[in-house]
């Protein structure tokens, strides 16, 4: 089982907190670093914005959602806007406008953050949205659980399209009784109701629901049969958890004449939240926090094997290259080299993971002579992508032998928030 791993740590001169996240072999395969200072527009976020200026040609629009934050706002999909005050009624939206937008994309380099007015309220299990109305399973599910979730939402919320919210049923669903997931949906949508009926008496540049914080962002998006415990050495996150968590108050106390506080409990799912207290080693020490994440900005990354990866981020993708290294087989070369492409595929996933990468992603494999091995190339390195949360895809192999990858840009890559950029 997986375990997340919460801990305060200084890197480059400033303190982070760090969320990550470890597989059973103890690898880390997650990274989620936010600074102290923290950050003005956060993923999530949801504001009364104004729009700025439309660009027709773009089809988009610039909204404004404080005084100094301007964001990239696409008109490809608006699908019932919630606006707070129309400056025009001829138009279906015009600069001067103020509607309620969620932040979709975090402000990278030079782009400025994107918004969206698809409001999107999520939950353990499912995600309640307000401009898409569609119904939506993940498609990591199997295909009779994804039909048995269409139906139970048809069945609750009638047929698709004609309620007034869309859902997706998330990963995490699967094996939960459907009265919990129902449950999460009708509070989910309480607080939605809630969120749009105070709309109208907020002023411009409101922030009107504000996410969790981050580290409840990145368990969530965990799945619930692979995480087994979350440790923490920070008070105020632990009890954070356990209020998450539900856990009671009395949990977390012993019985007796001279109650002490309980350091580790176990929630209703099976997960053990820890509060780690060992003075002499500290837990980002325990868990090599520092080395980690300084591998995981490092150029260069060693493969058992011998062999080596060069990943090298440009401004329009990222390029990763694989060496044989001190890898060397006189015979059978073919079949070796099909071993170490295959060993650079996994950890190019965990990388990718890892650092954040996303965007265009070129990846140089060793040559290979047969289209049957680089079939099965591509099959293990597909299979590798799926563990990732974020969605990437391997597309095609180049005439030139370059693998081409996508990722979603969601977040920053790690590389700049350490930069700072």
């Amino acid at each position: 089982m997986n375990r997340c791993v919460i801990t305060n740590e200084e890197i480059r001169g400033r303190e982070y907190l760090i969320s990550a996240l470890y597989d059973e072999t103890g690898k880390m395969i997650e990274l989620f670093p936010e600074s102290a200072d923290g950050r003005r527009v956060r993923l999530g976020d949801i504001y009364v914005g104004r729009v700025e200026k439309i660009l027709p040609n773009l089809n988009a629009a610039f909204v404004r959602v404080g005084p100094e934050e301007s964001c990239y706002f696409s008109l490809e999909n608006l699908k019932n806007p919630i606006f707070v005050r129309k400056y025009s009624v001829k138009k279906e939206i015009a600069a001067g406008d103020e509607l309620l937008v969620q932040v979709e994309k975090e402000a990278a380099k030079k782009k400025q953050a994107s918004v969206t007015a698809n409001l999107n309220f999520s939950g353990t299990y499912v995600i309640v949205t307000t401009g898409n109305r569609k119904y939506g399973v993940s498609a990591k599910l199997s295909r009779g659980q994804r039909a048995h979730f269409m139906e139970l939402l048809t069945e609750h919320c009638g047929p698709e399209g004609t309620g007034e919210y869309g859902v997706i049923v998330r990963t995490n669903a699967a094996g939960t009784e459907d009265g919990r997931i129902l449950a999460e949906l009708e509070m989910l949508k309480k607080y939605c109701m809630s969120i749009l009926a105070n709309a109208n008496h907020r002023t411009c540049f409101s922030l009107v629901h504000k996410e969790p914080p981050f580290y409840l962002k990145h368990i969530a998006g965990i799945r619930r049969d692979t995480l087994g415990e979350i440790v923490t050495d920070d008070a105020a996150v632990f009890h954070t958890l356990c209020e998450t968590y539900h856990i009671p108050p009395e949990k977390l106390h012993t019985e007796g004449s001279r109650s002490v506080p309980v350091n580790e409990v176990e929630t209703e799912n099976g997960i053990r939240l820890r509060l780690y207290t060992d003075e002499i080693v500290s837990l980002s020490a325990l868990c090599s926090v520092r080395s980690n994440i300084e591998n995981a900005v490092n150029e260069r990354v060693w493969l058992k094997s011998g062999a080596y990866l060069v990943i090298q981020p440009t401004e329009a993708l990222t390029v990763i290259d694989v060496n044989t290294g001190k890898n060397t087989a006189k015979k059978n070369v073919q079949e070796n080299f099909l071993r170490v492409n295959k060993e650079a595929a996994l950890e190019i996933a965990r990388q990718l993971r890892l650092r954040n990468i996303s965007g265009i992603v070129i990846v140089d494999f060793i040559n290979l002579a047969s289209k049957e091995a680089e079939e099965e190339l591509r099959s293990v390195f597909r299979q590798a992508l799926k563990e990732d949360p974020v969605t990437a895809n391997v597309i095609d192999m180049t005439k030139l032998g370059l693998m081409e990858v996508t990722r979603k840009k969601v977040r920053k890559p790690l590389q700049e928030i350490l930069a700072g950029v």
